[in-house]
C-alpha cells in the first residue's frame, strides 16, 4: 500500500549531466526524474533504491545520499499532502539507464534543459540543488 511519501532521485553523471525520463503516455506523458511511491513499512531510502533499480537498472549506485531539502505538494482536486523524500545518485560516466514499461524515452541534459524539461517544481528545485552541490564539491 502506498504512503503519503514519495522518493525523488537526481541522477547525475560527469558533465555534469542529469537524467531526465518521458513518461509512458499511459502515465500522462511528462518528463521526470526516477521517483516513485514509499510502500507501507519501507523506509524513503529503500523506496529510491528499489525505483531506480526499477526504472533505471541501476542498483547498489556508488554516489546514493540523501538531499537536505523539505518538499511538498498537494495531489490534484483537493487531494493529500505528499511529502517529497530528495535523493542524489552519482552514475558512472558512459552508463545508460535500462527503461522500464513507465518510460519510453531518457535524457541526459544540462542543468539548464532538464529544468526546461520538467514539468514540475519540486524536481526542478532538487536538480538544481544538486547542481549547485555539485558545482561546490557534492
Amino acid at each position: 500500500m502506498r504512503t503519503n511519501h514519495e522518493a525523488l532521485l537526481v541522477v547525475h553523471r560527469p558533465g555534469p549531466e542529469f537524467l531526465v525520463l518521458l513518461r509512458a503516455p499511459a502515465g500522462r506523458g511528462y518528463w521526470h526524474l526516477v521517483s516513485g511511491g514509499v510502500e507501507s513499512g519501507e523506509k524513503p531510502h529503500e523506496a529510491a533504491l528499489r525505483e531506480l533499480e526499477e526504472e533505471t537498472g541501476l542498483s547498489q549506485p556508488p554516489g546514493f545520499e540523501p538531499l537536505p531539502l523539505e518538499l511538498a505538494y498537494r495531489q490534484p482536486a483537493g487531494g493529500a499532502w505528499i511529502t517529497v523524500h530528495p535523493f542524489a545518485v552519482a552514475a558512472a560516466a558512459g552508463w545508460e539507464p535500462v527503461l522500464n514499461e513507465e518510460h519510453v524515452e531518457y535524457r541526459w541534459c544540462s542543468e539548464d534543459a532538464a529544468v526546461e524539461l520538467l514539468e514540475y517544481p519540486e524536481p526542478q528545485k532538487a536538480l538544481q540543488h544538486v547542481a549547485r552541490e555539485l558545482q561546490t564539491g557534492l
